[in-house]
C-alpha cells in the first residue's frame, strides 16, 4: 500500500519525532531569512500606514521609465511607481493633502503622459497622523489577540500548550511578514485582516492536535505505558488526514480569489488579501504539525512525572530488548521462539493437498 493510500485511509504511521529534527532546521532557516529580509529591505507599508497621496490611472502603453521622467519634472522622481492589474498605473508620493498645488501638478503630469483628462486621474490623500493611528490599532489588535488566546488555551488545556500554540503563531507571522518584506508586497489594512485570519486557522489546527493528544492521555490502557512524545506522535498520525483536507479545502478558494480576482477582475484589494491568506494557510498547517507539537512535547517531557516515566520505560525496554513505538503497539518485543519439533521428527505442518490419510483402527471392546 502506497503512502497516499495509507493517508487516504487514515492509516499513516509517520515517525514525527524523527521528522521534527529536520523541521527544526527548516524553520530556523525560514525565520532567519525572514528576519534578514525585514532588517535589510523592510516592510513596504501601504499609504494607510505611512500617509501621503496616491494616484491611479489607466496606462496600458506607458513604461516605468516614462512615468519616472514625467514625475521628475514636478520634483517627485522618488515616488513609488507600480502597475497593478496589468495596465493600471499607481503612483504614491509623500505629499500632504494640504499641499494642493503639488498634488495638482502631479495629476496634470500623469494626465499629459497617459493622454487623459484630469477627471480620469483618481487620487487619494491620507495624513500621516491617520496612518499612525491605524498602525497603533493594528498593534493593539495583535497584542489583544495573543492575550485572549493565551488565557483561553490555558483555561481549557494548560499553559504549556498555550506557550507552544503562541510560539507556532509567532512563527507563522514572522515567516509571512518576512516573505512580504522579501518580495516587497505592500502591507495594507486588508493584509492585516488576513494576518489575523491565518492566525485563527493556525490555532484551529494546533488545538485539534492538542485535543486528540489529551484524548489519548485519558485512556486508562495507555497510562504509564507510553511517553508523552509517543502519545503526541499517535495523535498527529490520527489528525494528519484532517489537517490535509482542511488545508486543501481552504487553499482552493483562496487560489480562486487570487487568480480570478487579480488576473480576470483586476481587483487589487483581493490580491493583497489572498496572498497573505495563501502564505499563512500553508505555513500554519506546517507549524501545527512541526512547531506547536514538538514545542508542547518538549515542555511536557520536562515535567518530573513524564521524565520519570520516560526513564522507566527506557530501562524496561532495554532489559527486555523491546522497542517502544506508537501507543497502538506500546512495546514490540523480539520474535517469539518456535516450539521444538516432536521427538520422532514428524512435522506439525498439515499434509499436502490430495494426500489420503488412512483412518485410525478402532479398538475392540473386551467382552
Amino acid at each position: 500500500m502506497s503512502r497516499l493510500q495509507r493517508l487516504w485511509r487514515n492509516q499513516t504511521k509517520v515517525d514525527f519525532p524523527e521528522a521534527w529534527k529536520t523541521a527544526l532546521k527548516v524553520s530556523a532557516a525560514l525565520v532567519l531569512i525572514s528576519v534578514v529580509a525585514l532588517l535589510v529591505r523592510g516592510v513596504n507599508l501601504g499609504i494607510e500606514f505611512e500617509g501621503g497621496t496616491v494616484w491611479e490611472a489607466s496606462a496600458p502603453d506607458v513604461s516605468t521609465a516614462e512615468v519616472r521622467d514625467a514625475l521628475r519634472g514636478v520634483d517627485q522622481a522618488d515616488a513609488k511607481i507600480q502597475f497593478v492589474g496589468g495596465d493600471v498605473l499607481r503612483v504614491r508620493a509623500e505629499l500632504d493633502a494640504t499641499d494642493a498645488s503639488s498634488v495638482a501638478e502631479v495629476s496634470l503630469a500623469l494626465a499629459t503622459l497617459t493622454g487623459q483628462s484630469l477627471d480620469d486621474i483618481s487620487f487619494n490623500s491620507i495624513s500621516a497622523s491617520w496612518g499612525d493611528e491605524i498602525t497603533d490599532k493594528a498593534i493593539r489588535a495583535l497584542i489583544v489577540f495573543f492575550i485572549v488566546v493565551a488565557i483561553y488555551i490555558t483555561l481549557t488545556l494548560e499553559w504549556r500548550m498555550a506557550v507552544a500554540a503562541l510560539l507556532a503563531v509567532a512563527h507563522d507571522i514572522v515567516i509571512t511578514v518576512g516573505i512580504y518584506a522579501l518580495f516587497q508586497f505592500e502591507v495594507t489594512p486588508a493584509t492585516v485582516i488576513a494576518f489575523l485570519t491565518i492566525m485563527g486557522y493556525s490555532l484551529y489546527d494546533t488545538l485539534v492536535v492538542f485535543d486528540k493528544n489529551r484524548d489519548y492521555q485519558r485512556r486508562s490502557a495507555l497510562v504509564g505505558r507510553a511517553t508523552y512524545t509517543r502519545i503526541m506522535n499517535s495523535a498527529l498520525n490520527t489528525v494528519l488526514l484532517r489537517s490535509v483536507n482542511t488545508t486543501i479545502t481552504s487553499v482552493l478558494p483562496v487560489l480562486s480569489m487570487l487568480i480570478i480576482g487579480t488576473l480576470v477582475l483586476g481587483a487589487v484589494t483581493l490580491a493583497e488579501f489572498a496572498v497573505a491568506l495563501l502564505i499563512g494557510l500553508l505555513v500554519g498547517t506546517y507549524s501545527s504539525l512541526f512547531v506547536a507539537a514538538p514545542a508542547a512535547a518538549w515542555l511536557k517531557e520536562r515535567q518530573p512525572e513524564f521524565t520519570e516515566l520516560r526513564d522507566r520505560l527506557e530501562a524496561r525496554a532495554q532489559s527486555r530488548g523491546t522497542t517502544v513505538h506508537n501507543v497502538e503497539d506500546v512495546a514490540v518485543g523480539p520474535p517469539s521462539r518456535q516450539a521444538a519439533p516432536p521427538a520422532d521428527g514428524a512435522s506439525r505442518r498439515p499434509p499436502p493437498t490430495g494426500t489420503v490419510i488412512p483412518p485410525r483402527p478402532r479398538k475392540r471392546k473386551r467382552r
